[in-house]
């Protein structure tokens, strides 16, 4: 498999540290409100790849961290007038809930910064110590200019570099590119003791020393949003590479930005929302297919017309499995030659994931597969011949998270009524039969006499 390295600029070969495992590190949300429809892009890719590459044999230990104390968390935790623990507890639950309906599964470890001061204090200390950082009034900043290799990962030169937004500015500073490691309290803030005295975390600090405690000084992947780049990142191997001598990352994986209605996300816009208010509209499986049906590099328009598009696409899945579950049900003594069709899929999906990660091909080789399968079962056929079909598009579409849960079959009262509908149709009570149909059509679901009997097909 090869993927394409945000250090390097190209793609390379995707190699273990240790045979047969993958460490991953993915950066999380600040929870302070539910997440949005940007933050949902890096979740469901990282969650694939970890998919197609348990999928394909390695053991995968995979971190991602919740931001649980920042600035933005004071400020919200002290206008609802409860604490930032609190506030962190009630969105880690919400996140949970959003992504389950996303189908991302839990990391291996979901660490919080609150839950690892002392690895994070441990950190600062041993970078004031070697000196890398240095003490301000409290507040500790990394010596951006001890690091020769600042910029590596962006590509900037730190003498052009000028200060920012999510940039510290103090005119104490060494240097305006210094950021900080510890912040001193101030009012209304929490804190913890400290070396420098009581004070909290700088937002970098907390993935260095999180991914360095549970995946070793050097990770194989780490990877987050295309934002992330500069400056968490670039401070992030500034940080851990000072304070190791060794490469942080051997590969990172940047995805491309998420625009809405083809402008950029934005509050101000007014075009800004969470993936709690799209699931009110769309299944969760449709979204999610919808992020993947793009090369998680480039950029994606958002617009409920393409997320529409998601949920016929969807549709044509669903259907497709229930066509092969109703021939397993209703079989012929009539071989399918599935084989070749099922080696064919497979190998195409494989080759997709392999050229790094292109879940637009793997999904556009899913649905050629689904159409050659529904011509191959047009008639009917063997139910061994539908259940390989079915288990070989089951097994492709779970890499992708995208398989449907057990509750997304044919709901038992709309099986009800199309059975209701037949047992009028035998008593020739056509006006009874074509109220069926017509409530079950309004419902989003089109009924078809066979000779075996009613298929029920979602519309």
């Amino acid at each position: 498999m090869k993927i394409y390295n945000s250090m390097t600029g190209q793609k390379e070969e995707l190699n273990p540290l240790h045979p047969g495992q993958f460490n991953i590190y993915a950066c999380g949300p600040t929870v302070y409100n539910y997440f949005h429809i940007g933050n949902a892009r890096p979740f469901i890719v990282f969650d694939t790849l970890r998919r197609y590459l348990e999928y394909r044999g390695y053991k995968v230990k995979f971190v991602q961290n919740f931001t649980d104390v920042d600035d933005k968390m004071i400020r919200v935790a002290n206008e609802e007038g409860i604490t930032v623990g609190e506030l962190g507890d009630r969105y880690i639950e919400e996140y949970f809930k959003d992504a389950q309906a996303l189908n991302i599964r839990p990391a291996t470890v979901h660490p919080k910064a609150t839950e690892h001061i002392g690895d994070i204090i441990a950190l600062v200390k041993k970078l004031v110590d070697t000196g890398h950082a240095y003490e301000l009034h409290g507040d500790v900043y990394f010596d951006t200019q001890s690091f020769p290799g600042y910029g590596k990962l962006s590509g900037q030169d730190i003498s052009e570099l000028e200060m920012g937004a999510r940039i510290d500015i103090n005119e104490e500073k060494k240097n305006p590119m210094d950021f900080a490691l510890w912040k001193a309290k101030k009012e209304g803030e929490p804190a913890w003791d400290s070396p420098w005295g009581p004070g909290r975390p700088g937002w970098h600090i907390e993935c260095s020393a999180m991914s360095m405690k549970y995946l070793g000084d050097t990770l194989d992947i780490h990877g987050g949003g295309q934002d992330l780049k500069f400056p968490h990142h670039e401070n992030e191997i500034a940080q851990s590479e000072a304070a190791t001598g060794k490469p942080f990352a051997n590969y990172w994986m940047h995805n491309g930005y998420i625009n809405i209605d083809n402008k950029k996300m934005s509050k101000s816009e007014g075009n800004f929302f969470t993936v709690r208010d799209i699931l009110k509209e769309f299944r969760g499986p449709a979204v999610r297919l919808f992020m993947l049906s793009a090369h998680y590099r480039n950029p994606i328009n958002f617009s409920r017309e393409l997320l529409t598009q998601s949920e016929t696409a969807y549709d044509r899945i669903l259907n497709c499995r229930e066509n092969l579950k109703f021939i397993m049900e209703h079989p012929k003594d009539e071989p399918v030659d599935i084989a070749p069709a099922v080696t064919s899929a497979g190998e195409k999906f494989n080759a997709a994931m392999d050229d790094d990660l292109n879940t637009a091909d793997a999904i556009g080789g899913i649905f050629e597969y689904i159409k050659e399968v529904n011509t191959l079962f047009e008639n009917g056929g063997r139910a061994e011949d539908a259940k390989a079909a079915l288990a070989e598009l089951d097994t492709l579409m779970d890499v992708l998270g995208i398989l449907p849960e057990a509750d997304e079959s044919i709901p038992e009262d709309v099986k009800k009524m199309a059975e209701e509908r037949q047992a009028a149709r035998a008593q020739k009570n056509w006006a009874e039969a074509d109220r069926l149909r017509d409530e079950l059509k309004a419902r989003g679901y089109e009924l078809k006499d066979t000779p075996d009997g009613v298929k029920i097909n979602k519309i």
